[in-house]
């Protein structure tokens, strides 16, 4: 058995297959299929497909790969930390290779994604037609086809497999516009046989349209050319989420983001992460200052990295509800006293204002090194919160849906006004008039800042290669990450020409 497991993650292109601690998921938390009497309950199965998903937001990558090089979110180097090698600093300049941590990352967590779901497919053929197994199918393809979106939204051309005993060892790379075609085309063909159902954290139909409208919306990116009834199609699955009837937003602009919110009105899909047993959520730790713990009482120190641009921040009025998920100013600790930075000597007062991509001492004061940049509190830090947080993470989101229709309409021609102020409205702004591609590309900044959307949104725009702060502007071929070194050694096919999926 361990031969033949060996041989089929060389055939995807992997090193190994991660196996998480956590394999043996509630599926109260992942999925909502009754219990059966089948030997291999379906629902235990398919929450290994889930288990890549665990790592998206550290170790795996796609988080840095899709929030920090983009024009909101940066990681500053101050003076000795931070550097990393640089890892931090060549996502935000565009000058990533393909040996650059995240890249390499993400591309695994995909394919075990991948990996896990042909098998489980494939392990249920026998039992098709009980209608329990079929929906189990139908929700596993949704989530193969999930792994592809990402994929080929970040890689671009990659191998399309849909065996788990692949008779290609070493799979070819196929066109990027043909796999976007078969995920919308199983999507489709999958969605009506997923039950009507809540859950947050596991498939439901939310999530499938969900991914259907982005899908959609992204078709020229994928495809290379813009067809107007995709951008209906975009508009149709939007309001596919839209009539479920059991999303909207909620009247706090941060209440889908506190503590423990998995049964959030406003949240479709999340990666329910746990501080105890469901580790992996730590951002955190990653953006608030050294002594911000004295701030929520946490039981581990932050590690004083990650914040927002100033030009970012700025676009926040005083009056947007938003900008509270932001820390900046004088810090106080849990009982309103004031913090102080010893090692700068000084009142922790954070300034929006970061000088320099690269602090150093020998150019910068202690507090700009220390204390420059607003740091982000979107996702609720709670009173005692320890170095991983228990906050669902969104993969979608209502927000994100109007926001979606309303840009759908609008490259139709068509007003997409009312949804976009539904969201503006929730945060407290005046309503828009007449709302541009342009409006709607700084409405989604503002909105969606911190879910790792911008990367994506950027591209589809024509905007992710211009010149921001300490970026000059990059070239297309910037628009899609170098498949990892590791994985072309494995697999010389990766570099040769790209090839049409089999029929």
């Amino acid at each position: 058995m361990l031969v033949t497991m060996k041989k089929i993650l060389i055939s995807f292109v992997l090193l190994v297959l991660v196996q998480f601690s956590c394999t043996k998921l509630d599926d109260k938390l992942y999925d909502k299929i009754p219990p059966d009497s089948y030997t291999a309950d379906p629902v235990l199965q398919m929450s290994v497909i889930y288990a890549p998903m665990r790592d998206f937001l550290d170790w795996g990558g796609w988080w840095f790969a899709n929030e920090l090089t983009g024009d909101g979110a940066v990681g500053p180097t101050r003076d000795t930390d931070w550097d990393d090698g640089g890892k931090w600093r060549v996502l935000h300049q565009h000058t990533w290779n393909h040996e650059t941590e995240a890249i390499n990352s993400m591309w695994s967590r995909f394919y075990n994604g991948i990996v896990e779901a042909n098998r489980f497919i494939e392990a249920q053929q026998p039992f098709v037609g009980d209608p329990i197994v079929d929906q189990a199918i139908a929700k596993a393809k949704v989530l193969r086809a999930y792994y592809y979106y990402l994929a080929i939204d970040n890689y671009g051309d990659v191998p399309y497999v849909t065996q788990y005993l692949d008779a290609v060892p070493s799979p070819k790379r196929n066109h990027r516009s043909q796999i976007f075609e078969q995920l919308v085309k199983e999507v489709e063909e999958s969605t009506p046989l997923i039950y009507f159902g809540t859950s947050r954290t596991g498939v439901g139909k939310g999530a499938a349209f969900s991914l259907l409208t982005k899908l959609y919306l992204n078709h020229a990116v994928y495809t290379g050319a813009v067809n107007s009834a995709y951008w209906a199609k975009a508009e149709q699955y939007a309001d596919s989420v839209i009539q479920l009837g059991i999303y909207s937003l909620e009247s706090d602009a941060l209440a889908p983001f506190v503590t423990n919110n998995h049964n959030s009105i406003e949240n479709i899909w999340i990666i329910p992460y746990n501080e105890d047993n469901y580790e992996g959520f730590n951002l955190h730790m990653r953006t608030l200052h050294y002594n911000h713990n004295l701030t929520f009482d946490m039981v581990a120190g932050p590690w004083n990295g990650f914040a927002a641009m100033k030009d970012h921040f700025d676009t926040y009025t005083d009056n947007d509800r938003r900008k509270a998920g932001f820390l900046y100013g004088q810090q106080f600790t849990s009982d309103g006293s004031v913090i102080n930075d010893g090692v700068a000597n000084s009142a922790l007062i954070i300034d929006p204002y970061i000088p320099a991509l690269e602090m150093t001492i020998a150019e910068h004061t202690p507090q700009e090194i220390r204390m420059s940049g607003a740091r982000v509190a979107k996702f609720e830090i709670k009173k005692g919160a320890k170095a991983n947080l228990s906050n669902g993470f969104p993969i979608f989101r209502y927000a994100d849906i109007l926001l979606m229709k309303a840009e759908a309409m609008i490259r139709q021609g068509q007003n997409g006004d009312e949804y976009v102020n539904m969201v503006r409205s929730r945060a407290g702004l005046d309503p828009w008039s007449g709302v541009t591609l342009e409006m709607l590309l700084e409405e989604r900044g503002r909105e969606l800042f911190w879910e790792a959307h911008r990367r994506q949104d950027l591209i589809r725009f024509g905007q992710f290669n211009r010149a921001w702060w300490e970026k000059d502007a990059s070239t297309p071929d910037r628009n899609v990450f170098p498949i990892p070194l590791w994985a072309k050694e494995a697999n010389p096919n990766l570099d040769a020409d790209i090839v049409d999926i089999n029929p």
